[in-house]
């Protein structure tokens, strides 16, 4: 983004000087001045920290956004929207599968009737644990661990493509230190009808992978991180037919560009707050009903 020009602050001397270098950025001696500075201010801090840091940057009238998961609790994503509102700023939360082509492409093909009604969705995306600085991915009192951080990817896709969820059941286990899951398989139930299962792993030594198969009335959609770079459908008479999709558009590029498109020409945002309030709503829901072992309708919000 040539017109754009990157100040930041970090609290890490020698990840910061690397920063500076490759984006020839504006290191800020404190998160005051980068706001003082900024006119969009990124929010990339660990979760427990995006309350604290989204209302000083609205208060100070700037644009903000935030990466997912939005917030810890329905009660802080609530709390920025609402300032949000009061001071007019535009607010946009990081749901950046939306904006992978492969996740792009299969939400079209759902929404413009390519296999027919949706019945059934099965979502799988994980491998190695995260850390992070100061390893806070496995203090799950700040991430919220696999389901808050993970999952959310899908249950915002999931929401996307099919509607609204009417109830969900989690099950989750913990192998690892964190006091946490690191596997978890989520069934939800659309208020359409339609079921989807979701696997979370934070325990895949052979590396990253995420999936998805969406089957409906006149076929299925399939795809496959680790296989070639495209979608495929699968249709009643046998026929499977290849989307490709291009691998040159960076989906976080393209997310950040569509909302300072959106903040400099006053148009909608891509993914403005409630959105990320409803993802994180089945988020909390799933870990309720992991811990509880119940089945959990999310919050009406």
């Amino acid at each position: 983004m040539p017109e754009v020009e990157i100040g930041y602050r970090d609290s890490h001397p020698e990840r910061a000087d690397g920063f500076r270098a490759k984006w020839e950025a504006l290191p800020c001696a404190s998160s005051d001045e980068l706001i003082a500075w900024a006119d969009v201010v990124d929010i990339c801090l660990p979760t427990d920290l995006h309350l604290e840091y989204a209302l000083k940057a609205i208060a100070a009238g700037k644009a903000v956004f935030i990466e997912k998961p939005f917030a810890r609790d329905l009660s802080e994503g609530s709390t920025i929207i609402e300032a949000a509102g009061k001071a007019g700023v535009p607010l946009m939360v990081g749901q950046v599968v939306r904006f992978f082509p492969e996740y792009a492409l299969g939400h079209r093909l759902v929404q413009s009737g390519k296999i027919g009604t949706p019945a059934a969705a099965r979502l799988r995306r994980g491998g190695k644990a995260p850390h992070g600085s100061q390893d806070w991915f496995m203090d799950h009192g700040r991430s919220g661990g696999i389901l808050l951080d993970l999952a959310i990817h899908d249950f915002d896709w999931l929401r996307w493509t099919l509607g609204e969820v009417s109830h969900l059941y989690s099950r989750s286990v913990g192998v690892q230190s964190g006091g946490g899951p690191d596997y978890a398989l989520t069934t939800l139930t659309f208020e359409s009808g339609t079921v989807a299962h979701v696997e979370s792993t934070w325990m895949d030594p052979s590396g990253f992978r995420a999936t998805y198969e969406v089957a409906g009335s006149e076929g299925m959609i399939e795809f496959d991180s680790r296989q070639s770079a495209s979608v495929r459908t699968h249709k009643k008479e046998g026929s499977k037919l290849q989307h490709p999709v291009s691998d040159t558009d960076d989906p976080y590029y393209q997310e950040l560009s569509g909302f300072l498109g959106a903040v400099k020409n006053g148009t909608p945002i891509p993914v403005p707050g409630f959105e990320g309030l409803m993802a994180l709503n089945l988020s909390l829901a799933a870990l309720e009903s992991a811990r509880t072992g119940n089945v959990v309708r999310p919050t009406k919000l």
